[in-house]
């Protein structure tokens, strides 16, 4: 299979003062092309240091990260953050969307960094927003639109760029439970389209919806299974 991501004896310190945090302790994981993965973990687990590491948010002590067909383990910050524009689709949390633009031009933003034309730039945001079922909230602001509205333009804006992989770090965090399942229905179209998903959650029901769940526990992985009870009654 297609490996997009590929983590070998993934180390992560911290130092505070002089005191190490020994973050990561030799992670290795592979996730291919057109997976769906749910990374899972109590609070201290390491489950944050990895989901940076393999967004690119950070970098780590020892080990080697390819991320499709790239190795990024020893990059700098620009070089990172190229690749994190190209490679990465995130979705937060907290939907990370610039309150005085558009959601449109929340969505186009990535794209300007990529340096696609401008008219290029209006079809893949028209086309990715249209996908979301947000069409006629194109021109509206943030603060103008609900939570799950929100997070479907934080959606669109990891889809546009086409990247290798949309990660997504406690995407159902800040919604109720209907919008919940609106936003999960909605990753697993983006899923049956193709993508790739990571999702990382401490969410047991909202990790049901993907096809396996990687458990950390104190920096290391406890258990990488493939789930048999997954979550498709989306109505």
């Amino acid at each position: 299979m297609n490996k997009i991501i590929e983590l070998k004896d993934i180390i992560k310190d911290y130092y505070v003062g002089s005191i190490t945090v020994n973050a990561l302790k030799g992670i290795n994981l592979n996730i291919c092309k057109n997976e769906y993965v749910a990374i899972m973990g109590p609070s201290g687990s390491g489950k944050s240091t990895l989901m940076n590491i393999i967004g690119c948010l950070d970098s780590l002590t020892s080990g080697q990260y390819e991320l499709n067909g790239t190795d990024v383990s020893f990059m700098s910050d620009n070089e990172l953050a190229e690749i994190r524009n190209k490679e990465i689709g995130f979705v937060f949390q907290t939907f990370n969307l610039l309150p005085r633009y558009t959601a449109f031009e929340n969505v186009v933003l990535p794209l300007v960094y990529a340096g696609v034309s401008s008219k290029e730039r209006q079809k893949r945001a028209q086309e990715v927003i249209e996908s979301v079922g947000l069409t006629d909230r194109a021109h509206h602001k943030p603060n103008e639109l609900s939570g799950g509205q929100r997070q479907r333009v934080a959606v669109a804006r990891a889809l546009v760029n086409k990247p290798s992989i949309i990660l997504a770090d406690e995407p159902t965090g800040n919604l109720d439970t209907k919008t919940s399942i609106e936003i999960m229905t909605l990753f697993e179209e983006i899923y049956k389209k193709g993508n790739t998903i990571i999702l990382v959650t401490h969410e047991e029901d909202i990790a049901l919806y993907a096809r396996r769940i990687v458990r950390l526990r104190d920096g290391l992985i406890e258990s990488d299974e493939i789930n048999k009870n997954v979550t498709m009654d989306l109505s």
